[in-house]
């Protein structure tokens, strides 16, 4: 694999990569604009950018940037920071963005195992629909039983990978 700096990137070629990915993120039901701002964050070589560059990039509004990134905060994909001395904000992808947004995911999981439950009392567990819920219940208790397991092999895997400071 070849490495190129930034300054030999063509800047087209990385635009129809970001808005490739994006349109791959959208497929999987991201809403568009937070896709889009994503994508741009993690084809960044610093993973950061100014709402101001996310806007020139991607040729949108401060209140397109500024909802996306609202939506990508709530699922853990980014973060805000405050650059030193100013008020103008960076937003940040970092590199364990997808294990944070998985295992961001417990406490939903939980809910929705708990309403599950409350369902399958609810409309009887010998019911077709209570069976159904029972089923979903199952499966979500799986998921959730194999996340801590899938995540500790997931972090020996990216060591090994990346070295520990990835």
């Amino acid at each position: 694999m070849t490495e190129r700096s930034a300054e030999e990137r063509d800047p087209e070629t990385v635009s129809r990569f970001v808005e490739h990915f994006a349109a791959q993120l959208v497929e999987a039901g991201v809403p568009r604009m937070p896709a889009r701002v994503f994508a741009a964050l993690l084809a960044s070589d610093t993973g950061m950018l100014t709402s101001a560059e996310l806007g020139d990039q991607l040729r949108i509004s401060p209140a397109a940037v500024s909802g996306a990134v609202r939506y990508l905060a709530q699922v853990h994909l980014v973060s805000r920071e405050r650059e030193p001395g100013s008020r103008r904000e960076r937003y940040r992808v970092h590199s364990d963005q997808w294990y944070e947004a998985l295992t961001n995911r417990e406490t939903i999981i939980k809910r929705w195992e708990d309403a599950l439950r409350e369902g399958v009392t609810t409309l009887g567990p010998d019911t077709p629909a209570g069976r159904r819920l029972a089923e979903t219940l199952a499966f979500f208790e799986f998921i959730e039983g194999e996340l801590e397991t899938m995540m500790e092999r997931w972090r020996a895997h990216r060591a090994r990978m990346f070295g520990d400071g990835a």
